[in-house]
């Protein structure tokens, strides 16, 4: 049985500290095994236990440092990954590591980690050429949005600022700093906003300017959906006016119900006119899609390129016989269809920039290969997602001659922008944020960017790469985090043993 010494604690610690001042000195631990009646060996680990006690106590701890940045870790994934408030990042921490860190700690963590993302925001640059897609994302506050840079071909995050009035002014600041950030932009593209296009008209920005596609043809599906509705109610209308009709015919005396505005003959004259317009919108907004392409062919056994100047007339030509066609019908049916005649109209000749940029390109082609080869070019990038699934391998499958010509044809449809998805792809990650908190500071905001830009796809086209990646960067890491300075080492200490509450306070402070 292991006989323990009848010491007590004080008198321990005091022994120790005469052992560690007395370092060095001959004989001063047989003398105190003399007098305390303590063996020398167990003098000997006393000393050493108070050595590593002292040192432990005194040394900067690597663990405390390494659960720091763990914590750290851990509150930022929650905050981005989790779409977690500070609550539920408090609420997770002590449910799943047994972690209690308070709010003010939480909100320390992020206000730091917001500043350092902000200054790393600042400092992207580029010397190429960037396509921007600018567009609002509207706040809780009237008059109010956030506005958004994203790079079209990559998805890099250039500028997101918090919420602030939208007008010329605001976005015209927002230009101007990218500009003297270093950022080139070769063009622009939005949804054809006003303050947009106020700020356009005082930058540089403005020399190549694309309207958003998509909204128009997505107004033109909601129109087209709207008759198709008005369409089918009157002929449901038209056969209870029939029905009525019969049966007053059989018994001589009016059908039971409110009786019918119109006859059956005049809801029938009625329902061909309507039949009439929605043939017209269908044809006229499926011949809309076609010319919005990027690649627009004419001819069915000989397909030929049609040029911008050509696709411009048909557009408008697309918009008069709109017009006219609406002409037969109440007032209430032409505006659903005047809205889509008037966004066309106004955003031309912007909303065929894209094909205006791949004319040189498209005429030097056919300078070289005649309008039968592009044209057979253009018929082979149509059925792309048939043929080949890259442009190369379309290239491999021409004559040498044609190669050169042909690959600039398709570089050029392939960079051809039409629409700002990349900004709205941007938008859908900022909503759920802006759900759980309501509005977005600029750090919050400047730390989605980060972690956005040094996101890497997981699947599809971009398998693989991020958007730093595809704006032609080499990130020295994947890790968001650590781009940030805060590095991985850390997360395995948070699960070893639980945080100091000093650590805590020191946080907190």
């Amino acid at each position: 049985m292991i006989q323990r010494h009848s010491s007590t604690v004080s008198q321990r610690v005091q022994w120790v500290s005469q052992l560690l001042a007395a370092a060095g000195s001959y004989g001063m631990v047989s003398q105190m095994s003399r007098q305390e009646a303590v063996s020398r060996q167990t003098l000997y680990s006393w000393k050493a236990k108070g050595l590593s006690g002292l040192q432990a106590a005194l040394q900067p701890s690597q663990a405390v440092t390494r659960r720091t940045v763990a914590l750290e870790r851990a509150v930022l994934t929650l905050l981005v990954e989790g779409h977690a408030s500070y609550r539920g990042i408090q609420v997770c921490l002590q449910e799943l590591l047994g972690l209690h860190v308070s709010l003010g700690t939480i909100t320390a963590i992020v206000q730091k980690a917001g500043q350092r993302a902000q200054d790393w925001l600042g400092q992207q640059g580029t010397e190429q050429g960037r396509v921007l897609a600018l567009d609002e994302q509207y706040s809780s506050k009237r008059g109010e949005a956030y506005l958004n840079v994203v790079d079209v071909h990559s998805g890099q995050v250039w500028a997101t600022l918090p919420s602030v009035a939208v007008d010329g002014e605001s976005w015209t600041l927002v230009l101007w700093y990218l500009q003297e950030q270093g950022i080139v932009c070769r063009g622009t593209v939005s949804d054809g906003g006003r303050a947009i296009a106020d700020a356009l008209q005082t930058t540089p920005a403005s020399q190549t300017y694309q309207r958003d596609v998509w909204h128009i043809l997505h107004l033109a599906a909601q129109v087209q959906a709207r008759l198709e509705r008005v369409v089918q109610q009157e002929e449901d209308r038209w056969l209870v006016i029939e029905r009525q009709e019969q049966q007053q015919a059989i018994s001589g005396s009016r059908a039971a119900g409110r009786p019918a505005k119109t006859t059956s003959s005049q809801q029938e004259q009625w329902l061909i006119q309507l039949h009439r317009l929605l043939d017209a919108v269908r044809y006229l907004f499926a011949q809309l899609r076609e010319l919005l392409e990027v690649v627009v062919l004419s001819g069915k056994k000989e397909p030929r390129v049609v040029g911008y100047h050509s696709r411009l007339s048909e557009v408008q030509t697309v918009v008069d016989l709109l017009e006219e066609a609406m002409q037969s019908v109440p007032t209430a049916l032409q505006k659903e269809v005047q809205r889509v005649s008037k966004q066309v109209r106004l955003a031309l000749p912007a909303l065929l920039s894209f094909a205006e940029q791949v004319e040189a390109v498209q005429q030097e082609a056919i300078a070289q290969l005649g309008e039968a080869a592009v044209g057979l070019i253009g018929w082979a990038w149509q059925r792309r997602a048939i043929l080949a699934e890259q442009p190369d391998d379309l290239l491999e499958a021409m004559a040498p001659a044609w190669r050169e010509p042909a690959s600039c044809l398709l570089e050029a449809w392939s960079w051809a922008v039409r629409a700002s998805s990349a900004v709205e792809n941007w938008h859908s990650i900022l909503r759920p944020h802006l759900a759980v908190h309501r509005s977005l500071s600029a750090g919050l905001l400047a730390l989605l960017a980060i972690w956005h830009n040094h996101s890497v796809a997981t699947r599809g086209l971009h398998r693989g790469q991020s958007p730093l990646m595809r704006s032609g960067m080499s990130p020295q890491s994947h890790d968001w985090l650590e781009a940030l300075g805060y590095p991985a080492e850390g997360t395995l200490c948070l699960l070893e043993s639980p945080v100091d509450p000093q650590l805590e306070l020191a946080l907190a402070a």
